[in-house]
């Protein structure tokens, strides 16, 4: 990446990657002039149980997502880690390869940002780049400085940043992202309904195609898995 280019980081476990993941990335690069944004598949979620989908499932429809959609790209940085994928570890190993931290955007959803005080490493974590947390059903961006008033003077609107850019800063940004996760996708997938506008169409071929989360595909995995 090229000095001054402004890179979003938009990781999860993406099991799978939907419409709102998608939604919430064009909406942080809108609201920050992100030169690029990068989806990152985690290898091993550290905040919840083992994916259901394969690590290598879970890249392809990434990537497929992403297809045509700029500034979206799908990022490997995380999906060969053996171990848990850490927000600050990854912003480590993002800035060892040559990025500027003061260039670095994190992106997150309001909801999850609310439970930063859990995040590994916190509060360094918060030092490692910008973060840009995005208005969730549910959870405004704008309610967090009264969520967590001890961290509301870092707290600004997205066109703030030009004013300090080496200081790391939380940006706030109300947007409107679908109301869609992973974990409704999945179940209905098992039960056989249709996942038309949740998912982009290609992510939807290719779970199709793969069989994936539905009661058959998995029966076919475990039978070609003892037989194999």
């Amino acid at each position: 990446m090229t000095s001054g280019t402004r890179i979003g980081i938009l990781g999860g476990t993406f099991d799978p990657v939907h419409l709102g993941h998608v939604e919430t990335a064009l909406a942080a690069a809108r609201a920050l002039a992100l030169d690029r944004v990068l989806l990152l598949p985690s290898g091993v979620p550290p905040h919840r149980r083992a994916p259901v989908a394969s690590r290598f499932h879970r890249f392809a429809m990434t990537a497929l997502a992403v297809t045509g959609v700029e500034p979206l790209a799908a990022s490997d940085v995380e999906i060969g880690e053996p171990g848990p994928s850490y927000s600050y570890d990854t912003l480590a190993r993002l800035q060892a390869s040559g990025m500027d931290a003061s260039q670095l955007f994190f992106i997150t959803g309001a909801d999850a940002f609310a439970e930063i005080a859990t995040w590994s490493r916190y509060p360094d974590v918060l030092d490692m780049a910008h973060f840009v947390v995005i208005s969730r059903p549910g959870c405004a961006a704008a309610d967090l400085p009264r969520l967590l008033p001890t961290l509301a003077s870092r707290m600004t609107t997205p066109v703030a940043i030009a004013d300090e850019p080496r200081q790391r800063r939380i940006m706030l940004v109300d947007a409107r992202t679908p109301d869609v996760s992973s974990t409704e996708i999945r179940r209905r997938l098992e039960t056989g309904s249709a996942i038309g506008g949740l998912v982009p169409d290609l992510v939807a071929r290719y779970i199709e195609q793969h069989g994936l989360y539905s009661r058959v595909g998995a029966m076919n995995r475990a039978a070609d898995h003892l037989h194999g």
